[in-house]
């Protein structure tokens, strides 16, 4: 799948940065590369605008700021990333590494992944607390649905936590072979590892939904995620900023889910509701 990358040269403003990101996240940016003076953020070219960038930079915030816009063509970034990939320790309780790191002998679960250009290794704030909340969530025995799996990472702690049987979806055909991969790395079953979007799982029903994707794509598939959800059944979602969580939370109250608790770090949030 190619990307669309654009990059920011931005200003000393220590919160331009975070509003920039917002805006991006808006327009369908799933990832960014941030540093003191740039700012990276990729969209899939499938959902590029070039419009919806020529908004964002004509709007009085931003109409200074520098950026380019530059196409990525689909590659296997393995080779960069192995030079400079730490491995992650969640809580202390789930350490998730690549296959040339060291295990953990004290860490509670194992999980090996390699990424490939899929989302998931624990180091973005949003996958890293999906897996704190899932690490205290109670799922053995339950059905289990990680949405936007990206790497796998959440579809195989749950099995490892004793989920009766986990189904991991992602519409990128990059990072469902990448799913089965390291679901098959992790000794997990991959039957159930599926190429699809929320109308995949249409009359469909599960114990726990996990869906880590985006605030608009959150907004526009929720409806999916409730109508799956089995009556007292958790959904946890991440992929937004804090100071999205209100409009995340109405529309979940909308569909009759309440709000049970959420976690933050670095702006970005991860929320648990129940049906």
């Amino acid at each position: 799948m190619e990307y669309i990358e654009i990059s920011c040269t931005l200003p000393p403003d220590e919160g331009m940065q975070e509003l920039l990101m917002a805006r991006l996240d808006e327009i369908g940016c799933e990832s960014f590369v941030e540093s003191e003076e740039e700012l990276l953020a990729y969209i899939q070219k499938s959902m590029f605008n070039e419009q919806d960038v020529k908004d964002i930079f004509s709007e009085d915030l931003f109409k200074t700021i520098p950026h380019k816009i530059t196409l990525i063509a689909e590659t296997n970034w393995n080779a960069a990333w192995e030079s400079n990939y730490p491995y992650v320790l969640v809580a202390d309780r789930c350490m998730v590494r690549a296959p040339f790191h060291e295990k953990d002998l004290n860490a509670e679960f194992d999980i090996v992944i390699e990424p490939k250009m899929s989302f998931g290794t624990a180091h973005h704030e949003t996958t890293s607390q999906m897996i704190e909340l899932l690490l205290d969530e109670d799922v053995k025995d339950m059905t289990m649905l990680d949405m936007g799996s990206g790497t796998g990472v959440l579809a195989i702690l749950a099995w490892k936590k004793g989920a009766k049987e986990v189904t991991a979806i992602d519409n990128d055909q990059w990072a469902y072979e990448n799913s089965i991969e390291n679901l098959q790395r992790n000794n997990v079953p991959t039957d159930n590892v599926l190429l699809g979007n929320a109308a995949t799982i249409e009359g469909k029903r599960y114990q726990t939904i996990f869906a880590n994707i985006n605030r608009n794509i959150l907004l526009n598939d929720m409806h999916c995620y409730c109508a799956s959800l089995e009556e007292n059944g958790r959904l946890f979602m991440s992929g937004f900023y804090e100071a999205d969580l209100p409009a995340i939370t109405a529309e979940a109250a909308r569909l009759g889910m309440h709000y049970v608790k959420h976690l933050s770090r670095n702006s970005w949030a991860a929320a648990v509701f129940t049906r």
